[in-house]
């Protein structure tokens, strides 16, 4: 299906990530080499539903490669997650004028453009978006690099004060579904455990490792938990009910959010915003751009969205092989 396209929408929507703004500049600039119009929405899909839209030029997107967050600002919408809320998305499309739109976020935000298609045929396509590193199809997300990146250096200073201490240190991390982060910076920093949502854990059986550890002189121990597999309070205070041991917590939260994007994310966020407005030019609708192997392509949008990445079970034992 190809479509006569000249006014392109584009819009960040959920939580927010490092990346964003290079993947919006990406987006406008190469839309507007290709000779399409290119029209910021803002505040995602709850500023779509109230006309939130202005012509954007390559000027009005300077300077923010380097910049976390998102330009367009980002919310949630509970009204556009009913049939009514799109109808009315799409009227303001219609009354904008505008012929096409790229989603920028993560599973939900791409959900939402897909079922736009299904229920009103506009052409959308999703730039993947999240830390999380979720979406079926692609190995990287835009953001998941940066996220990884920030937790690892907050981690490695904590270390620093582990080892001077002699303290155990649970870590706790972003993923409430996923434990991406969890296991990658776990695996970067050299911690001795990781709790993600996806696989049970044994307190008993962590607790007898750090006593072993104890005894082999190893003076201290870095755990990192995934926010969906536990709290880190909670398995501090096991930890300490159960050895006595000097045990203290670090949340480090929406710091994973923020920063000025990696390089490696930067170049994926210029290479997504182009293969996006490409995918439009040529006919390519209800698509998300990917990376696999190195390569860019497109893959169906429900498909996509259909299910989570798996864990990476290599790296998951490796943590343990590492720890001893």
């Amino acid at each position: 299906m190809k479509k006569n396209i000249k006014r392109i929408g584009v819009l960040t929507s959920g939580g927010d990530c490092s990346g964003m703004n290079a993947v919006i500049r990406s987006v406008v600039r190469s839309g507007i080499y290709s000779g399409f119009e290119v029209y910021g929405i803002y505040h995602g899909y709850q500023g779509l539903l109230g006309g939130k839209i202005k012509k954007m030029s390559c000027r009005s997107v300077g300077n923010i490669i380097n910049r976390g967050g998102t330009i367009l600002k980002t919310a949630r919408s509970q009204q556009f997650e009913t049939p009514e809320g799109r109808t009315h998305a799409m009227d303001t499309l219609r009354e904008k004028m505008i012929d096409a739109l790229i989603v920028i976020g993560g599973d939900g935000s791409l959900i939402g453009a897909h079922l736009l298609y299904k229920e009103h045929h506009i052409p959308v396509i999703g730039i993947p978006a999240t830390i999380d590193n979720d979406l079926h199809g692609t190995d990287f997300s835009i953001g998941t690099d940066t996220a990884v990146n920030v937790a690892l250096e907050a981690i490695d200073k904590i270390r620093d004060t582990a080892i001077s201490m002699e303290r155990i240190f649970v870590i706790e991390v972003m993923g409430r579904d996923i434990g991406y982060i969890a296991l990658q910076v776990a695996l970067a920093a050299g911690a001795e455990e990781v709790l993600v949502p996806e696989i049970d854990y044994d307190v008993e059986s962590m607790v007898l490792d750090i006593k072993k550890g104890r005894k082999k002189g190893k003076i201290s121990w870095v755990i990192v938990v995934a926010e969906g597999a536990t709290s880190a309070a909670e398995i501090a205070k096991q930890i300490i009910d159960m050895t006595g041991f000097d045990t203290r917590i670090t949340v480090l939260g929406y710091l994973q959010r923020g920063g000025s994007p990696t390089a490696m994310d930067r170049i994926l966020a210029a290479s997504f915003g182009k293969a996006a407005i490409d995918a439009l030019a040529n006919g390519d609708i209800d698509k998300m751009v990917a990376i696999s192997a190195d390569k860019i392509k497109l893959i169906d949008l429900d498909y996509a969205c259909s299910q989570k990445n798996e864990l990476n079970m290599s790296h998951y034992k490796l943590i343990k092989i590492l720890a001893t």
